[in-house]
């Protein structure tokens, strides 16, 4: 699985970093970053379709 975050489309909202801070996290600029290609307890599938601005990326 590969995740990304188009950081072109990011507002910075934190609604993926709030879900599951093990895979995302905030860079310098307030901006999603992928910390972390998987995770045991999350479903980056409902995280990529809870972005507001579709930044989040996952592709198998």
């Amino acid at each position: 699985m590969a995740v990304k975050v188009d950081q072109s489309l990011c507002i910075g909202c934190g609604i993926c970093v709030d879900a599951c801070p093990e895979v995302f996290s905030f860079d310098s600029e307030g901006k999603a970053i992928v910390i972390k290609q998987a995770c045991e307890t999350c479903s980056l599938e409902e995280i990529e379709d809870m972005c507001p601005v579709e930044a989040i990326e996952v592709s198998n």
